[in-house]
């Protein structure tokens, strides 16, 4: 369904939300707080039932351990000698030994392009630094040109990386630059999620730069109420709330009204399009994905933003996917389309 709104109209902030630097405390609400700062943004790990032979200290350990691990130690293309760093800078159809989570988001990743027709690829990474979106900011000076974007798409193709889980060996068969930014943090959350589960943690929410995952509820039985941002390029304000219900649910976010650029009155968002190398001028301004992963649902977000009108819909609909699409209207307001899915998240909590 549609409905036209005049509201303020991306991210997820939460009502919950904490942000801050502070490693542990204990709220006034029996809610025990980590937080941090990974991936280059900050994280929020909520527990309502702390285990009681684990000390608070060892847990925020464990989980800034992991939460390091998986950053500079795997998935960033700013730390030099990271896995995938080194991954990118190895040769053309040499095997490289690539660790099981590598292996894990690699998987889901081609799983989601194969899904999309390419709309959705991981090795976007030469655009994304031609159109100064990267970490690669010296590559930017200006538009760039159509021979420039030529050049660098014959850069680009999920067909030419190769993931092979049985011999735990990943390859590139061209000079692909691969950038897991779109998948990466929902995967440490994901992560995050299995830890708190093995440690018998049955209420809790997760978060790391907006990707989210949730289970059970807070302390009095009430759902945990995520907010979606209004997509403008202002001071954050709620658009919708909803309400998780108990459910054990993971939620991503994204949209093309933070990172941007804009020259001679025109402007660049930093979602690009593989297929044709250039940023998306769609009306689509913000598209969230409630999922049971929140790798998939990080990088489906992704996906229906690259898709944009019509296309999105028609995916989350073959998946009879919960999602909530914000639309830019003709008169500066905006359109929501909320599948049938979400809709169950929406109205009154739990009484």
């Amino acid at each position: 369904m549609k409905k036209s709104l005049k509201l303020l109209g991306l991210a997820v902030v939460f009502l919950t939300f904490v942000l801050g630097l502070v490693f542990y405390f204990i709220g006034g609400d029996d809610i025990l707080r980590f937080n941090g700062l990974t991936m280059g943004t900050s994280y929020q790990v909520q527990v309502v039932d702390m285990p009681k032979d684990i000390a608070a200290e060892d847990f925020a350990v464990d989980i800034s351990e992991l939460l390091k691990r998986l950053d500079t130690e795997t998935f960033s293309t700013y730390a030099s000698n990271s896995e995938l760093s080194r991954f990118n800078r190895h040769g053309i159809d040499i095997p490289f030994d690539a660790s099981s989570a590598m292996i894990e988001v690699l998987l889901i990743a081609q799983e989601i392009s194969t899904l999309s027709g390419g709309a959705f690829d991981v090795t976007v990474g030469p655009l994304v630094n031609l159109w100064g979106f990267g970490p690669d900011l010296a590559a930017f000076e200006t538009v760039p040109t159509q021979l420039q974007i030529d050049a660098e798409r014959g850069r680009v193709g999920f067909q030419f990386l190769q993931v092979s889980p049985s011999s735990q060996e990943i390859r590139k068969t061209r000079d692909i630059y691969v950038d897991l930014s779109s998948i990466a943090k929902g995967y440490a959350v994901d992560q995050l999620a299995e830890y708190l589960d093995q440690a018998g943690v049955d209420n809790y929410f997760l978060e790391i730069g907006g990707e989210l995952k949730i289970k059970g509820l807070k302390p009095g039985g009430k759902s945990w109420v995520p907010a979606i941002e209004a997509p403008v390029d202002a001071v954050s304000q709620v658009y919708q709330i909803f309400y998780s219900r108990g459910d054990n649910i993971a939620i991503a976010g994204s949209g093309d009204y933070r990172n941007y650029f804009e020259e001679e009155g025109r402007r660049y968002s930093h979602e690009i399009d593989p297929r044709n190398g250039r940023p998306v001028t769609h009306d689509l301004a913000a598209a969230y994905v409630i999922d049971e992963s929140t790798s998939r649902a990080d990088a489906l977000a992704t996906t229906y933003m690259i898709l944009g009108p019509g296309a999105a819909e028609d995916l989350a609909s073959r998946q009879e996917q919960a999602v909530y699409f914000i639309y830019k209207s003709d008169n500066g307001g905006f359109e929501d389309y909320v599948s049938a899915e979400f809709i169950r998240y929406l109205g009154s909590d739990l009484q």
